[in-house]
């Protein structure tokens, strides 16, 4: 019998490779129907890849569309750098780490401090923009295969926009993933967009049509929790961006847990809000290994290797819980709250 199942992608830079993994083992579930997807920045990379795909060719022209994707990112170097740039990478990376070592400073924040997209004037270039052009967003925007939302944040108004249909063009996909510190914000009908992870990592909202799955994914990229508290400058500002990237999420989980205590109280009648069944694909001891940097520095070492991990995740994920699609949750929340 097949389970038809809603997806949330978070975003994460280079470590979304870690959830082309997952979606390249979930491919291989034929009895298991992707009905919609929820992304943001490099979640959106990967449902515009995989809805693209499926047009092609089914689950495989999907597998295809994903491996595709991160062939090319893992050729476009440092996110912060243009092309003309990279013959400086190794020299930069040599420099960062010789700061982050010698000095209580976090190269981070002397970056954000010191450097701006916008300083490179007519020179800047997004190194994303060709890997995203070379999607057919035809197919993206097409009716058929999985419903695809992509979400980007508003920098006048701080707001989340969810972006479908039509409206699922080049420049929506460069928006949600445009980490402001990187790239220079994307302008769509008048107004300016940052990454998505701001405002929704991913957001759940979208996935509550009547018409879709009981059944919400969440393809988790930052770790939820960190044993150590963290010390050096560094540390400190990789585990203040992960905690930001998660409130969005947890506010809408918070929400969810809210709705599922009225409805089981009976205090609010079944059907009038949806009952989703969440669950949650993680690696967190292995997500933790790697620091917020590798998020901007993609090589093919780095990709295959989350891709592997995403894999190993999903097996894991599926021979727990593969039972519990379509009947229950797998994701406490009550014990995600205490």
């Amino acid at each position: 019998m097949t389970v038809r199942i809603s997806l949330a992608l978070q975003g994460g830079g280079a470590h979304g490779a870690f959830t082309w993994g997952v979606l390249d083992r979930l491919l291989e579930e034929e009895d298991i129907e992707i009905a919609a997807i929820s992304g943001t920045s490099a979640g959106a990379l990967n449902g515009a890849a995989l809805k693209a795909g499926m047009q092609d060719g089914g689950r495989d022209g999907a597998r295809a569309s994903l491996a595709a994707l991160w062939a090319q990112v893992a050729n476009v170097g440092d996110f912060r750098m243009t092309k003309w740039m990279q013959p400086f990478y190794a020299a930069s990376r040599a420099v960062t780490d010789a700061v982050e070592t010698a000095f209580p400073v976090s190269p981070q924040a002397l970056s954000a401090a010191f450097w701006s997209p916008y300083g490179w004037g007519p020179f800047w270039e997004n190194p994303l923009e060709p890997v995203v052009r070379r999607l057919d967003f035809s197919k993206v925007c097409h009716t058929d295969g999985p419903r695809l939302y992509v979400g980007a944040t508003n920098v006048r108004t701080g707001r989340i926009r969810i972006f479908a249909g039509d409206a699922l063009t080049p420049d929506a996909l460069l928006a949600s993933t445009c980490l402001p510190t990187t790239f220079q914000a994307v302008t769509i009908d008048g107004e300016s967009y940052w990454d998505g992870g701001y405002s929704g990592n991913p957001a759940l909202f979208p996935l509550y049509e009547p018409d879709l799955p009981d059944d919400i994914v969440i393809v988790s990229i930052n770790p939820w929790e960190r044993d150590a508290v963290p010390k050096t400058p560094l540390d400190i500002q990789n585990r203040v961006n992960e905690i930001s990237f998660h409130a969005a999420l947890l506010g809408e989980l918070r929400a969810v847990n809210f709705v599922k205590r009225l409805i089981a109280q009976g205090r609010m009648e079944r059907g009038q809000m949806k009952d989703v069944l969440m669950h949650l694909i993680a690696a967190d001891d292995v997500m933790t290994a790697f620091s917020a940097s590798t998020k901007l520095s993609p090589n093919p070492g780095l990709i295959s290797a989350l891709f592997l991990a995403g894999r190993t995740a999903c097996d894991g994920f599926l021979a727990t819980h593969r039972a519990d699609l379509g009947h229950r949750a797998s994701l406490d929340l009550r014990a995600l709250f205490g």
